[in-house]
């Protein structure tokens, strides 16, 4: 078999629809859109959700929630995680620095997934009173920055 031989699978490439060549082809004069009209016209049709001037239904439906502006957005590291780090001192810059958060965000919280095995001293923005609970339990200290 050649470069050349090669072709695609028969049925696997349909041809695109040539509108507005002539009354030979079936889809001369009006192209397929018909006559007059708001669809016909070029640029004509609407936006996405109108219902012909119903009340549409992203409308109709009432508004529900709140949004907090003042919201912390914390990154979360659990402790499974940085029990497998190597070093003693955990703080939101070598979290940063070793690639375990992508940035600091509004500050760095340890949540209390997985186990502690070691004293290590861990300096964050906040902690869950599990995680808090799981590194005093193992003879290391928590500093909130």
């Amino acid at each position: 078999m050649r470069l050349s031989d090669l072709a695609p699978v028969p049925g696997s490439r349909k041809k695109r629809k040539r509108v507005g060549r002539g009354p030979g082809s079936g889809h001369g004069k009006t192209s397929c859109r018909g006559h007059k009209g708001q669809k016909s016209r070029s640029g004509g049709g609407t936006k996405a959700g109108f219902e012909g001037g119903q009340m549409p239904l992203q409308r109709r439906l009432p508004k529900r929630g709140f949004t907090n502006i003042f919201r912390k957005e914390y990154s979360v590291v659990n402790l499974s995680v940085i029990d497998r780090l190597a070093e003693s001192a955990i703080t939101p810059e070598f979290l940063l620095k070793e690639g375990v958060v992508k940035k600091i965000q509004d500050g760095i919280k340890i949540l209390g997934n997985g186990e502690i095995t070691r004293p290590i001293t861990v300096k964050a923005h906040a902690f869950s009173a599990s995680a808090k609970e799981k590194i005093i339990k193992a003879q290391g200290s928590v500093e909130i920055v």
